[in-house]
């Protein structure tokens, strides 16, 4: 059986049901039952009538425009059969509606194809929030029952080859367009199926894209660009939704184009524009409990693969140690990102994890290590506006006793609220000279002192 005969069948399923009172159905007004009872007499004949076979031959575009055509034949019938009628705009919508249930992704299509949503948040089949820039809104858009927040979370993620049931209620992955989705279920969600789904831009950002949001000056831009070139060890912190995967994303897009690049993930979300570039990304357990591959695992592999270039999406564990372990081995110009609150708050999470490693280490060691793996944290933060802003560029600058000394090179400095609740404040160099200046200057990247003024 195809995929599109697939959905098209577990769609009449789901229509069935709910006719057969198979499932409870919450009170709804009589304008929604009709358009209810309409939709779902649709979905059944649609298996029956749509010719798959022509279907799968077709391009997208010609695809949509035949579906369109016999789904609008299709509402005209209905209607005729029920004695109802609808309006012109009304039947359209329906239209749409029922096609993006059989190509797209049900009533959250016209989210994921808004490109000013970033997020898409389904907490349940009558909650949908998204995040438009910054700023998390509840939409108007339901689903009909849980069966249905589920009959597309199994549609998402068959493709894949993964599961999501009792046994195994969460699941990460990623769209075919790069959007990352995490799906979570009951029992462990007690508000029902839940769908997370993280968008990207079908473009990738570019450094000046970032300047002109506003994340960093051009001052900034300019040294974290020479850094990049001259093959220091960068570490991206921030909260969750701070930009940091944005960030890496043009970190990476720097990197110089005659070098081998392997990038590590748990769902691969980094879009390198680079000619060599391998990307693997870890597995769970099978339905055996067998056959996982940790980002720890992918990383020791990495090492035997020749890379000049290591960027792992994020460290959150074990990895950590093999991460460092790479840096202060000769694999230079490595990137990665880590969850934190500052950046000094990155180095405490990366000594946590290195002792995750299930290693024996004293901590003196395990800083040492940190000290001389790392070269430069940049950290971002999301402000209450929905601003994004890299608030410090802070350079790891050694050992003094037990203590990982730090230096500030650029600070952005909150000023307050302006108007329309903008945040409003300054990014400024702190006046400090990098100690990795001269390391750059070998290189030969020139970096003016003038910069850090």
């Amino acid at each position: 059986m195809s995929l599109l005969q697939s959905r098209l069948q577990g769609l009449r399923r789901e229509a069935l049901k709910v006719e057969d009172h198979m499932v409870p159905v919450p009170p709804v007004s009589g304008k929604q039952r009709v358009w209810r009872e309409i939709k779902d007499r649709v979905m059944q004949e649609a298996v029956d009538v749509l010719d798959i076979e022509t279907m799968e031959k077709m391009s997208g575009d010609e695809r949509d425009g035949y579906l369109k055509e016999q789904i609008g034949v299709l509402v005209s019938q209905t209607l005729q059969d029920l004695d109802a009628t609808l309006t012109r705009t009304d039947s359209l919508r329906m239209v749409d509606e029922i096609v993006s249930e059989i190509t797209g992704y049900g009533p959250i299509t016209p989210l994921l194809a808004d490109h000013s949503v970033n997020e898409v948040m389904v907490n349940g089949p009558n909650q949908i929030y998204v995040e438009r820039k910054g700023k998390i809104e509840l939409t108007n858009i339901t689903f009909r029952d849980d069966g249905h927040v589920m009959h597309l979370i199994h549609r998402i993620v068959a493709p894949l080859g993964k599961r999501i049931d009792e046994s195994s209620p969460m699941v990460d992955g990623r769209l075919p367009d790069g959007s990352r989705f995490n799906a979570t279920i009951p029992p462990i969600s007690l508000t029902g199926p839940v769908l997370t789904i993280r968008k990207f831009s079908a473009t990738p950002l570019s450094m000046a894209d970032l300047i002109g949001f506003g994340t960093l000056s051009t001052s900034m831009g300019m040294f974290l660009k020479a850094c990049v070139e001259g093959r220091l060890n960068i570490v991206v912190g921030g909260g969750t939704g701070s930009g940091k995967t944005t960030t890496l994303n043009v970190l990476s897009a720097l990197i110089p184009s005659n070098e081998r690049i392997i990038t590590i993930e748990d769902a691969a979300e980094l879009s390198l524009q680079q000619e060599h570039v391998v990307r693997l990304e870890s597995r769970p357990v099978n339905v055996e409990g067998k056959g996982s591959i940790s980002i720890r695992d992918l990383v020791i592999n990495s090492l035997r693969m020749r890379p000049d270039r290591i960027v792992v999406g994020e460290v959150r564990g074990g990895e950590a140690l093999d991460m460092l372990q790479a840096m202060n081995t000769g694999h230079d110009g490595s990137l990665t990102t880590a969850h934190a609150n500052s950046p000094r708050d990155i180095l405490s999470r990366l000594e946590t994890m290195v002792l995750m490693a299930g290693m024996d280490l004293p901590v003196k060691a395990i800083r040492d290590q940190i000290a001389s793996a790392i070269d430069l944290i940049v950290y971002q933060a999301r402000f209450k506006d929905g601003s994004r802003k890299i608030t410090a560029i802070t350079e790891v600058a050694g050992m003094e006793g037990d203590v990982i000394t730090l230096q500030d090179i650029f600070l952005f400095d909150e000023q307050g609220i302006g108007e329309g609740g903008k945040v409003t404040g300054a990014f400024r160099a702190t006046g400090v000279i990098p100690r990795c200046l001269p390391r750059l200057n070998t290189a030969g990247i020139h970096v003016p002192r003038d910069t850090f003024a």
